[in-house]
């Protein structure tokens, strides 16, 4: 369950992190941490935070290269060193619980910068969805290698190791160096491949004025490399590997173990060095140290000329007991306007997927008029589609309300309230999503009727498969859906009930709590404990032979009240200024035009995809949308199909200014009273011409 991040919504809900900007930074090692998806994900948190982003890395902190829209191509492209690049979201809990391996790697390889450089982009930030999308990015974390003086436009090389330990990374970093061409290959980056004996002793007979460190080293192994690499930024030392496979050369040099330094001095002696340990530090600290060997300036990230945002928000005293609309809202922003933004176009599973989760949405969330008559409205016009194929922009467009039709309204302005976390980087999202999730399978078992006639009606396990399939298709933590996945194969299947239902979630989401306990992404001022609490729901604990136990069906009265309708409050909830009737269209909210701390980092406004992409409605949407032609636009996708619906908007009148209206009103009335005098004058001369034939003139 891609969802959310912390205990069960309200309450104790841990959270989980939220969308971090930056732009250069690096870390201190630390161990990798690689949980469950799921688990990672529920926990991790907050798209974007309220109240700036969080950063898993920091510019002038951390050794990653923090990169961002406006610099990730230039960074790339044609560049002197090789990439790396981790593309994350700063809500997904995989990704906070990865980034001190990140921060950890980019420290250990940092004088490795010359040949190669360890980046990240937070895919969350509003800034930077239409880049995530241009390299196509769709789930995190996504890691690309980048190869240098690479001229023409490339989305990378997927990482595909077998797992995302700093030294697996790191030696496929080497690897990568080494698929270079000679022409292609970094020109900091001195040679990686073993040098031959008869090389080598053209080296001792002939001295370089510098030293000339040898490693010998058996075949497979990466120490040589890596002491080469680490040595780059160095002055007056080279280093150079061989193979130790010839037993009489190694005892010609008077080296007797693997791995072994011969080195040579700048005035020609030579001869073996003996190190604490024959291990890459030892040798790298050795070589460092010699008289005359003194390091050069250091390339490494900048700091920004501005200090970032802390990321401290200012605290939402809350209710942990109530649910709170501003945290359904702002999930129900992130999902539409940020996740199927991965997405250039939705086809096959992935367009169902949407329909049916748009159904579920329309049929059964509880919150505000306008909220609920957009996504009625988008409910609609996705089941009335004769297409199987359409442009994520037509799905904007309307959830931006392009056509402007009263009363449709859902907030652009992150307001975390009961997922609110002590950091910027905790909870958010995931934790909303959770509550989203609960929320939807609530409602289905207390207004049985609401899912008449979609086809989901009578069947209890109706809204989970749908959660499930969402998860799955659309969530961008991969893990995460995939341990989601892995938990409904296991017991979904035995929902019988709206009531199973409804629990089936609550325990899989304890489960998910239980085993983030501890996690980078829990937040301390809301651990992941066993939900609802006792303070929240007394009756719901008992002891049965002295041990611990829940009382499910409390639990069940529990949830139910909790998250039924007369439990949700609009507290801190963006004003929509009339609830149904004066809700204010795309663009002119109280955020408009700026980004506030509550505004989400991964926003997907107007302006990041401002060509629309209308698709043709069906015969139950208002009049405005009725008009046109425009089967063939679900084809669309690209520029050209992005200006081909551009075009179709325009027809079907979306975008018109009131002035445009107005006059196209003058219009139609003056050519209605043309017409009608034109109707007139010739029944009038019909007249004439009748009296003419009955009285002939002769």
């Amino acid at each position: 369950m891609a969802a959310a991040g912390t205990a069960a919504s309200a309450a104790r809900s841990p959270g989980a992190p939220a969308g971090m900007a930056a732009r250069v930074r690096r870390p201190p090692a630390a161990r990798p941490a690689r949980l469950p998806a799921l688990l990672v994900l529920l926990a991790a948190a907050a798209g974007p935070g309220a109240g700036g982003a969080a950063r898993l890395y920091r510019a002038g902190e951390d050794a990653v290269w923090v990169l961002d829209s406006g610099s990730l191509r230039g960074a790339t492209a044609n560049s002197s060193a090789a990439w790396l690049v981790q593309f994350y979201s700063s809500w997904c809990g995989h990704c906070i619980g990865y980034a001190p391996t990140w921060r950890a790697l980019a420290d250990d390889v940092r004088d490795w910068a010359a040949a190669v450089r360890v980046a990240a982009l937070d895919c969350a930030e509003e800034k930077n969805h239409e880049v995530c999308r241009a390299y196509d990015v769709r789930f995190y974390p996504t890691f690309r290698y980048f190869k240098a003086f690479t001229k023409d436009f490339t989305t990378g090389e997927n990482y595909k190791g077998p797992d995302r330990e700093l030294r697996t990374v790191r030696q496929a970093m080497i690897d990568f160096l080494q698929n270079h061409t000679d022409e292609s290959r970094p020109p900091a980056c001195p040679p990686l491949d073993p040098i031959r004996p008869s090389d080598l002793l053209s080296l001792i007979d002939s001295p370089a004025g510098r030293y000339v460190a040898v490693l010998f080293e058996s075949d497979g192994s990466y120490l040589g490399r890596e002491v080469i690499l680490d040595l780059i930024p160095y002055e007056a030392v080279s280093v150079r590997r061989a193979l130790g496979s010839d037993a009489a050369l190694l005892a010609k040099l008077g080296l007797s173990s693997l791995p072994s330094c011969y080195l040579i001095y700048p005035n020609g002696s030579h001869g073996p060095v003996t190190v604490g340990k024959p291990l890459r530090s030892f040798f790298s600290s050795y070589l460092k140290s010699l008289p005359g060997v003194r390091k050069k300036s250091l390339l490494s990230p900048e700091k920004p000329d501005r200090e970032e945002d802390s990321g401290t928000v200012a605290w939402r005293e809350f209710d942990r007991s109530k649910l709170y609309t501003a945290d359904l809202e702002s999930a129900l922003h992130q999902l539409l306007r940020v996740e199927l933004a991965a997405h250039k176009a939705l086809a096959g599973a992935e367009l169902q997927t949407l329909k049916d989760f748009a159904t579920v949405l329309a049929k059964l969330f509880p919150g505000r008029p306008p909220v609920r008559k957009l996504l009625e409205t988008l409910q609609e016009w996705l089941a009335s589609l004769p297409l199987d194929r359409i442009p994520y922009n037509a799905v904007l467009d309307l959830v931006n309300n392009k056509m402007r039709i009263s009363g449709l309204y859902l907030t652009r302005r992150v307001q975390w309230v009961g997922c609110q976390g002590s950091r910027a980087e905790l909870r958010g999202y995931p934790c909303s999503l959770w509550k989203l999730f609960h929320t939807l399978t609530v409602r289905a078992g207390t207004h049985p009727d609401a899912l008449d006639g979609t086809g989901f009606a009578g069947d209890p396990q109706a809204v989970l498969q749908v959660i499930r399939r969402y998860v799955r298709v659309f969530f961008g933590c991969k893990e995460c859906a995939e341990h989601f996945e892995e938990m409904a194969e296991e017991s979904m299947d035995s929902v019988r009930t709206a009531d199973q239902a409804v629990l089936w979630l609550w325990r899989k989401h304890n489960v998910v709590n239980g085993r983030l306990a501890g996690h980078p992404s829990e937040d301390p001022k809301f651990p992941k404990v066993p939900w609802p609490t006792p303070d929240l729901c007394p009756a719901c604990h008992e002891e049965i032979r002295g041990l611990p136990s829940w009382n499910e069906g409390q639990v069940l009265l529990f949830l139910k009240r909790h998250y039924g309708s007369d439990n949700l409050v609009d507290t801190y909830s963006e004003d929509l200024g009339g609830a149904g009737e004066g809700a204010p269209a795309e663009g002119e909210g109280p955020e408009r035009g700026r980004t506030s701390p509550e505004q989400p980092r991964g926003a997907l406004g107007a302006e990041g995809l401002r060509v629309p992409s209308e698709l043709p409605p069906g015969p139950h949407l208002s009049e405005r949308w009725r008009q046109g032609p425009a089967a063939d636009l679900g084809s669309l996708s690209g520029a050209e199909g992005r200006r081909g619906a551009g075009g179709a908007a325009a027809f079907l009148g979306l975008g018109f200014s009131s002035l445009d209206m107005s006059l196209c009103v003058l219009l139609y009335v003056a050519s209605s009273l043309f017409l009608m005098g034109m109707c007139c004058f010739f029944r009038l001369r019909s007249k004439r011409w009748k009296v003419r034939l009955h009285h002939p003139s002769v």
